[in-house]
């Protein structure tokens, strides 16, 4: 079963996007909060700067309380806060769907093949391969 399929059949999966992460409260409680997934889909669009900088210290803080977030994003801010990146491509479409680099922003940025690295490196400060 492919793991969004089986993401979806878990339970209590919301499906948050765009302004409605305004709208919805994000904190779970005590041992909840260990064992929820938050899968987000281009939470960011829409959003004012000042707003996603407040979005992503919730994502933060949900992190540090244990919870697993997985953002579907194209926002370098958002990409350069993960701990973990994972570079679809080479293209959209029929023309993506691999796997082209994975690792951390700077490991990502390292590598010649991906289309996000040269993006990645100009807003990583002092980046050398």
């Amino acid at each position: 079963m492919p793991a969004l399929e089986f993401a979806a059949r878990a339970g209590d999966c919301h499906a948050l996007a765009g302004a409605h992460l305004q709208q919805v409260g994000l904190e779970p409680s005590g041992t909840e909060r260990a064992s929820t997934l938050y899968l987000l889909d281009e939470p960011t669009a829409g959003l004012h700067p000042a707003d996603t900088e407040v979005l992503m210290r919730q994502l933060g803080a949900l992190v540090d309380g244990g919870a697993t977030v997985v953002v579907v994003e194209h926002d370098l801010d958002v990409i350069l806060a993960a701990d973990h990146v994972i570079d679809l491509g080479p293209g959209g479409g029929e023309q993506g769907g691999t796997i082209v680099a994975q690792g951390t922003p700077e490991e990502v940025a390292a590598v010649p093949g991906s289309r996000t690295a040269p993006y990645l490196r100009a807003h990583l400060p002092g980046f050398r391969p």
